[in-house]
């Protein structure tokens, strides 16, 4: 199977570019929820919050907006090209980060949020459409692994970021870094940035055209269990980021100790991203992705298991969360690559449509984690090891029971410059 190669453009990109400017890109929604960590407690104390949970809805709202948004880009995406949509997400990115910094109670923070959220709906998806308009099979996923990589960077260091503004500013400070790196990015895409959408390939906007995509990928059985299944994986991510700062910062004692904590565990989390991106070439994108989940379901067996004594501490906790979210790095960018892969000529459609189902499901089921947080790690163990084992018999429902099976050859890829 081959694709063609992209429309000529005027521009030209090299690969490291690509990688690096897809990745940032990515990088600005993780920007979004990362760097309001540290500032949680102080932004509710300031703003009138007195629920201690309801700090988490400043993260659970921003993330269920992010998936109820991923129907709109991919549309307009395959309608009128990347670039112009994704230049369009960055800017309403960057108004709505400065009008978060300038509210005056925790309710306009909300809205304001769900709005920021909404615009970073296109940065989730349109990144993997315009990687899907120039790669296939397992060398899209080793692409996405190294784009992941970059995009790690960011987790890395956005709490120390903001833990560093805290020190020296107010917490409203933060939305305005998020705004530079914004503008920063959009300048970046305009000049260098070129369309990967084929003109042949453009697709009109219409209500059923987007149903039918849904219709889809949720009836394509070869997709169905991959989509679901990352998205129960993702909801237990996001259970644990709703409740970090409290679980980790408060409950096991981390303090300031908390962001460099968040970083080591991101930075081993891009070293698997880097690691895949090496193997998936070799033994295929369903060999390490399927191996993964088997770990991850015995990991977050072991991780319940010590999460119900009495007196586990928070160097018991921190090694097993780091080995879950390293998972992730084999598991992400190869289940969307194997869930993409039936959608050639819709990529911008499927990528929303399978972004919307994952992050709406996911920041639900996350935002309900979150909220069960109880002064102990007990619910985030159990949702970890739920996630896993639904995601196992979605998957073995996709692959009609076999797994570590290599389907496909390694695909062909176009380059761009």
């Amino acid at each position: 199977m081959t694709s063609p190669s992209p429309e000529p453009a005027d521009k030209k990109i090299g690969g490291l570019e690509f990688i690096l400017l897809m990745g940032l890109v990515q990088a600005l929604q993780a920007l979004a929820v990362d760097s309001m960590l540290p500032a949680l407690g102080e932004m509710a104390r300031e703003l009138g919050s007195r629920d201690p949970n309801e700090r988490q809805l400043v993260v659970g709202v921003f993330l269920i907006f992010s998936g109820l948004g991923c129907l709109v880009p991919g549309a307009l995406a395959d309608r009128f090209g990347r670039r112009p949509v994704l230049l369009g997400c960055i800017a309403a990115y960057v108004i709505c980060s400065t009008a978060c910094g300038l509210v005056q109670n925790f309710t306009q923070l909300l809205v304001l949020r769900a709005m920021v959220g909404f615009a970073c709906a296109g940065l989730a998806v349109l990144p993997a459409a315009i990687i899907r308009d120039l790669h296939e099979g397992d060398r899209m996923a080793r692409m996405q692994s190294t784009v992941s990589m970059v995009f790690m960077i960011v987790p890395m260091i956005a709490p120390s970021v903001g833990q560093a503004i805290l020190l020296m500013a107010s917490w409203r400070w933060i939305f305005g870094v998020m705004a530079l790196m914004g503008t920063a990015l959009a300048i970046w895409i305009s000049l260098r940035l070129p369309e990967t959408l084929r003109r042949e390939y453009r697709q009109p906007i219409s209500l059923p055209n987007i149903g039918r995509s849904m219709i889809e990928v949720t009836t394509t059985r070869a997709a169905l269990g991959y989509v679901f299944g990352m998205a129960l994986i993702q909801s237990a991510m996001f259970g644990y980021i709703n409740s970090c700062q409290q679980l980790v910062g408060e409950h096991f004692g981390a303090g300031t100790r908390f962001p460099l904590i968040f970083a080591g565990m991101a930075m081993v989390m891009a070293c698997t991203n880097f690691i895949n991106s090496r193997i998936v070439m070799r033994f295929g994108a369903r060999r390490v992705s399927h191996t993964a989940l088997v770990v991850y379901i015995a990991t977050s067996a072991l991780q319940f298991y010590m999460a119900t004594r009495p007196d586990e501490t928070l160097w018991q906790f921190v090694p097993m969360m780091t080995l879950n979210m390293c998972l992730l790095g084999f598991l992400g960018a190869n289940f969307s690559s194997i869930a993409l892969q039936p959608f050639a000529r819709k990529a911008g459609a499927a990528s929303s449509a399978q972004a919307f189902i994952r992050m709406v499901l996911a920041s639900w089921l996350g935002a309900m984690i979150g909220q069960a947080f109880d002064g102990t790690a007990r619910p985030l163990a159990a949702a970890l090891l739920t996630a896993g084992c639904g995601c196992l018999a979605l998957i073995l429902y996709s692959e009609k029971g076999e797994l570590f099976r290599r389907r496909n050859p390694p695909g062909t890829t176009y380059p761009i410059a």
